[in-house]
């Protein structure tokens, strides 16, 4: 999964002139995300707290963390692959160090999510800094 920095993605994000256009961007990062496979697929996977289906599956057994997420809603994985950006194959101490509401509010992103997406993307969040609080 190649994905932009966090940085490129508010560079790419401001240059957009519509939030019609951000929004496909934003999915378009989902779409660049790999699936999970079915058969992993399972409840111990799933993120409590988003209103879609969300599995989170983290491996934390190398120095830098890699997570394969995955949903069934198309924005919902484009929300996953801006969390990707700013966590993926990163170390617990870089994890809970970045300032995921910065980046958030650089994005605008709060504004132009329904709350339950907000409160979604917020329980994924949560849940990928308490496996890199517990792996620290």
């Amino acid at each position: 999964m190649n994905l932009p920095s966090t940085q490129d993605i508010v560079e790419d994000i401001e240059f957009l002139d519509d939030w019609e256009s951000r929004y496909q961007y934003i999915i378009d990062l989902g779409k660049g995300l790999p699936k999970i496979d079915e058969a992993q697929r399972l409840p111990e996977f799933k993120v409590k707290g988003c209103q879609s289906d969300v599995w989170l599956i983290a491996d934390a057994s190398a120095e830098k963390m890699a997570f394969q997420v995955d949903s069934d809603a198309v924005i919902v994985r484009g929300l996953l692959g801006l969390v990707m950006a700013a966590y993926n194959h990163k170390t617990p101490q870089e994890i809970t160090a970045f300032d995921i509401d910065g980046y958030f509010k650089s994005l605008d992103l709060e504004r132009h999510l329904s709350p339950t997406r907000g409160n979604g993307l917020r329980a994924i969040v949560a849940k990928i800094q308490s496996i890199a609080k517990a792996a620290a």
